[in-house]
């Protein structure tokens, strides 16, 4: 018999807070009637300027197969959370997170912007890619690589030998979610990679939290930018101020001269 679920919760806090929230925008979403084009990313979106949309299509689900997959998975690839003897545990699990998210959110969009500028495949311009798979892919990849003996259930019956999961679920969602992102699981599974063999490492706390930082100013000044959203406390305005020197060189025989002036033309952003 198994442990009571409050146990495993407790167990995973991490993994047990995304589902949660996954679980509630997914039912927000439903409630809005919000698609697609709404929150997921593409590549003609993020050439608009809506970077925000890396974080809000990671965790948005639209279809309820898509979600109760990708929890279920996640739910099982949890048990990182409890390997602190191996170099993981809960803090590894955060912090590498967090690159996930980000990191194949943007090689998500590179594959995009090669496919479309080297092989002219227009198609992939308003691609978009929506849901949690990228970082659950990624942690199969790091988990068949740091411990290769463990097992990933999916859906509660289902168990696959997790040295192989990350390729058998990419088929696999394919074949049962058709509108599945290939691209967007394959991004998850080469960033796992790097993160497993050493090639993206040593993340701390203290650059989780600067990174976190950097996060949350572009989401909100993107958010801004792109009119997606009205945030009336936010201003941002291109102010004209005469009294601000401007710096430029001058060509001279000698050289080149520094030369500092006051400019009536001078923009500077100000917030």
């Amino acid at each position: 018999m198994g442990k009571p679920l409050f146990y495993e919760i407790l167990e995973k806090p991490a993994t047990s807070c995304i589902i949660g929230l996954c679980s509630m925008i997914w039912f927000y979403i439903q409630k809005k009637n919000i698609g697609y084009s709404h929150v997921g990313l593409s590549y003609e979106t993020a050439v608009e300027g809506h970077y925000w949309r890396i974080i809000t299509s990671a965790f948005s689900h639209i279809s309820v197969i898509h979600l109760v997959f990708n929890m279920s998975a996640l739910w099982s690839l949890g048990v990182v959370e409890q390997l602190g003897h191996l170099g993981l545990g809960v803090e590894y699990y955060l912090q590498y997170t967090l690159v996930l998210v980000i990191v194949s959110g943007v090689l998500v969009l590179a594959m995009y912007h090669l496919l479309i500028q080297k092989f002219k495949l227009e198609y992939f311009r308003r691609v978009t890619a929506v849901g949690y798979s990228c970082v659950v892919f990624g942690w199969m990849t790091i988990l068949s690589v740091k411990q290769p003996s463990s097992k990933l259930d999916l859906f509660g019956f289902l168990s696959l030998p997790i040295s192989f999961a990350p390729f058998e679920s990419l088929i696999f969602t394919s074949i049962i979610v058709p509108q599945a992102s290939f691209l967007g699981h394959l991004s998850g599974i080469v960033v796992g990679y790097a993160i497993a063999w050493g090639l993206i490492h040593g993340m701390s706390n203290y650059w989780a939290l600067s990174l976190l930082g950097w996060i949350l100013l572009v989401f909100v000044f993107s958010l801004k930018r792109s009119g997606a959203l009205d945030l009336s406390f936010l201003e941002i305005e291109s102010v004209t101020d005469p009294s601000l020197p401007s710096v430029r060189f001058l060509a001279s025989s000698t050289g080149r001269t520094l030369q500092m002036s006051a400019l009536p033309n001078g923009n500077v952003d100000i917030v």
